[in-house]
């Protein structure tokens, strides 16, 4: 049976710390207790206890996929917990929460695109976004430079066109909540002040309808 989330360990920043100083296999093997401890065990915790309301999570693994990467350290500098379109992440910096999608495939982007032009479905994400903002999150993603191809630059809603992908999120640097259960009611409020976003992209985007490579 899995324990209630109580917080990160005591040593969950530290290790992250000692990571960026030394990302080898040498450091891991001998911190790794740590990591299991401190950071790995509470993330599933916590995503467990968050799992009635928001769905059942996932821990990503620690491994960074260096095949195609001019970066070869092979440890990821975070631990991130996901239970889509929901994420929170534990870092040397602290803890950052968010939602909705980081990236889109290219008809996610279409369907994207096409809803944000029509007029009621488009200002309902601005009115939804603007609430976000005003409750202390920060809006995200990948953004095109220019508009995109066949979209006038004095489009009303020029700037959430230019997206490729788009999410909420706030951020916390390491304090005495990080390893408390009060941590949890952090994450669970962005999730629950993002929530209108992730419904909206469920409605209007949903998940990539092309082959997996």
């Amino acid at each position: 049976m899995a324990h209630a989330f109580t917080g990160f360990g005591d040593g969950a920043v530290e290790f992250y710390d000692g990571l960026l100083a030394d990302n080898s296999k040498a450091y891991w093997t001998d911190q790794r207790p740590v990591y299991e401890g401190d950071v790995r065990g509470p993330m599933l915790a916590l995503l467990a206890d968050l799992e009635p309301e928001f769905g059942q999570g996932k821990v990503f693994r620690p491994y960074r996929d260096v095949r195609f990467s001019k970066d070869k350290t092979p440890y990821k500098t975070h631990c991130g917990g996901y239970a889509p379109p929901y994420y929170v992440q534990l870092s040397s910096e602290g803890l950052m929460v968010a939602v909705g999608y980081y990236r889109m495939d290219s008809d996610q982007v279409a369907r994207f695109r096409t809803a944000v032009d029509d007029e009621r479905r488009g200002s309902d994400l601005q009115a939804r976004l603007e609430r976000a903002r005003t409750a202390g999150l920060e809006p995200g993603g990948e953004t095109l430079i220019r508009a995109p191809r066949g979209v006038a630059p004095d489009h009303p809603r020029i700037d959430l066109l230019r997206h490729k992908s788009l999410h909420l999120s706030r951020r916390w640097p390491p304090d005495d909540v990080l390893h408390e259960r009060g941590c949890l009611d952090r994450v669970a409020e962005v999730w629950r002040t993002a929530r209108p976003l992730a419904e909206w992209l469920a409605d209007h985007v949903g998940p990539s309808e092309r082959p997996r490579r």
